[in-house]
């Protein structure tokens, strides 16, 4: 990929790695499609990094404006998912 990924420079290095494997995720999901419990986790992580839901919403505007990825809707259907579903978001969602 072209695009930097977006990060607080408070993060330690390994906060770091963990939003972009986050990120990694909501890529895959738009590619190929992710199982969600591994998107949950990666999820769950983040939020761990980024409880504030405002910092959120900046850190996901950042991404979409770098790489076209749009968070939310992968967020929403992995929270609206059971066990074992596959994450895939058609690429019509990604602007």
């Amino acid at each position: 990929m072209e695009y930097s990924y977006p990060f607080s420079v408070d993060w330690s290095t390994e906060e770091i790695v963990d939003v972009i494997q986050f990120f990694e995720g909501i890529e895959k999901a738009y590619e190929k499609g992710i199982k969600r419990e591994v998107m949950l986790a990666k999820y769950r992580r983040f939020k761990e990094i980024v409880p504030s839901q405002a910092e959120e919403k900046s850190i996901f505007r950042e991404f979409e404006e770098a790489s076209g990825y749009v968070s939310y809707p992968v967020v929403k259907q992995m929270k609206d998912a059971s066990d074992g579903t596959i994450i895939k978001v058609a690429p019509k969602q990604r602007h």
